[in-house]
């Protein structure tokens, strides 16, 4: 788990950092990095869509996966209780927001989902040490637009890391392409919808979509031993 500690210590060290710079920083300079975040976020998204969609296995699996998601969390109201939390917390309300974005951008990518199963089997940390460098940066720009709350993800990226991690030592190297390719579709979809919330194009209220991404690893495990 040492890759997993020192990704987590980035997260937070990215955010410290980048919320002493939005401290100094001035309205219309915070103005300009939310659109810059919200154009990033979306391009990100919609690149993760368009690379994996051609490979899938199951082209309708992202609908159902969306569908389905997208029920469950508004039946859970996850987006207010994630809203309820920030603002207890004294934020403006874009916190939840971002920290959305940011454990989205943190945990959906091939560096850390294959990460974690390279340190189980192999204890390999090659792959999380470069994921670490990667989401410093991208901590200290989120944390530079939402604030040092931002540090709140590095909790979701431990659970994220540490579960694939216990799984991977219980059920050995349970993550097929498939698996990646099919998660990466709905990972990027929740991204792009994230982007469109930062840029006010409209609130997709993404916090209640998350459960889309649980579908596609069940959904594969169980058609790896039915077909």
């Amino acid at each position: 788990m040492i890759g997993t500690f020192v990704n987590v210590g980035t997260i937070i060290v990215g955010s410290l950092i980048g919320g002493l710079f939005k401290k100094i920083m001035s309205d219309r300079v915070n103005d300009a990095l939310f659109i810059a975040m919200g154009l990033a976020a979306f391009g990100l998204g919609i690149n993760a869509v368009v690379q994996n969609m051609p490979h899938s296995q199951y082209p309708v699996l992202f609908i159902v996966s969306l569908a389905l998601g997208g029920a469950v969390g508004t039946l859970l109201k996850l987006q207010d209780r994630v809203d309820s939390v920030t603002k207890r917390k004294g934020s403006d309300g874009k916190l939840g927001e971002g920290i959305v974005t940011g454990c989205l951008l943190f945990c959906i990518g091939t560096l850390s989902i294959l990460g974690p199963v390279q340190s189980a089997l192999y204890q390999d940390h090659t792959f999380l040490f470069t994921n670490a460098t990667l989401d410093l940066v991208t901590a200290m720009v989120l944390a530079s637009t939402y604030g040092v709350g931002m540090c709140l993800a590095a909790a979701v990226l431990f659970c994220w890391q540490g579960g694939i991690y216990g799984l991977t030592l219980l059920l050995g190297n349970f993550i097929t392409d498939t698996m990646m390719c099919e998660l990466g579709i709905v990972g990027g979809f929740l991204i792009a919808m994230s982007g469109i919330g930062i840029l006010g194009l409209k609130d997709c209220r993404t916090v209640n979509f998350l459960p889309a991404l649980i579908v596609p690893p069940i959904w594969c495990i169980i058609a790896a031993h039915l077909f």
